[in-house]
């Protein structure tokens, strides 16, 4: 997969790119986990997302937040690395002028940017959110959440424990016009030890299902192509 060097707003911004074969694939972007605990690209949850999504045809990138590897800046507590995510959209857009629809894959910390993105950007028509931190980040943004999309973590995190996730599901179910999808794993970890297969079989299943028109509500799988 070829590696990009394209602008963020900071400077510059290091990625991993892979086009779709199609003129207009759909568009993947995966974030990844807190900058400052370790978090890069190469995050193996991350590239298994980031090759989930570009064996299903998609465009996809995978990137480092503003101060990992290559990336220039310094970190700025989420508002600038959502800056990031928007230019690392902007950009591939750019080159995909017959794109018409995103997904937007988060883990831990890049969870609570995706899910920040997915609120300024109506194109997004799909989510994964990988141990989102609901009791260390705020996420009242998502008044409504404008997409469907999967929560996924386990009973065991002790970083976002379930009670916490748990709530921020519940609110966002009693939204209409999307359905939000919920997967707790028995005995899975903040870090998804021995469970990372696992995980993945779960992303892929519901990809696979969202890309057949299920998992939406009525109203939006007359949208889906």
């Amino acid at each position: 997969m070829p590696e990009v060097i394209f602008n963020g707003p900071a400077g510059r911004l290091e990625g991993r790119y892979q086009p779709g074969k199609e003129k207009n694939a759909p568009i993947a972007i995966v974030l990844h986990p807190h900058p400052q605990f370790g978090g890069t690209m190469n995050n193996q949850i991350v590239y298994q997302l980031f090759y989930m999504f570009q064996q299903r045809g998609f465009t996809t990138l995978r990137f480092n937040f503003r101060s990992i590897g290559r990336s220039q800046g310094d970190f700025d507590h989420g508002a600038g690395e959502l800056s990031d995510a928007a230019a690392a959209l902007d950009w591939v857009q750019s080159l995909h002028p017959d794109s018409k629809s995103c997904w937007v894959a988060g883990y831990s910390f890049g969870a609570w940017i995706g899910m920040q993105l997915l609120m300024r950007r109506p194109e997004i028509e799909g989510f994964f959110s990988i141990a989102p931190q609901p009791n260390t980040y705020d996420f009242s943004f998502l008044a409504p959440c404008p997409s469907s999309g999967l929560i996924i973590h386990g009973d065991a995190d002790k970083v976002a424990p379930e009670k916490d996730v748990n709530g921020l599901v519940e609110k966002l179910k009693l939204q209409k016009g999307i359905l939000i999808t919920q997967k707790t794993m028995q005995g899975a970890n903040h870090f998804f030890t021995g469970k990372v297969d696992e995980l993945m079989e779960e992303c892929e299943d519901y990809l696979d299902r969202r890309l057949a028109g299920e998992l939406v509500p009525e109203t939006a799988a007359k949208r889906l192509r």
